[in-house]
């Protein structure tokens, strides 16, 4: 029936979004930034350097 043809296209259409939304969501939260641990070293040997 050509009549159910928007209808399955609107169906795709929704799904397609959804998972793109969900891929976008994932990859946004499954990484986490990474701590700089070695920054505040760097911050206190700098701060020994200049003496007054």
């Amino acid at each position: 029936m050509p009549q159910m043809g928007p209808m399955l296209w609107l169906n795709l259409f929704i799904l397609f979004s959804f998972s793109l939304m969900c891929f976008i969501v994932l990859n946004y939260f499954i990484l986490s930034p990474q701590k700089g641990v070695a920054s505040s070293k760097q911050d206190q040997e700098k701060e020994k350097i200049w003496k007054w």
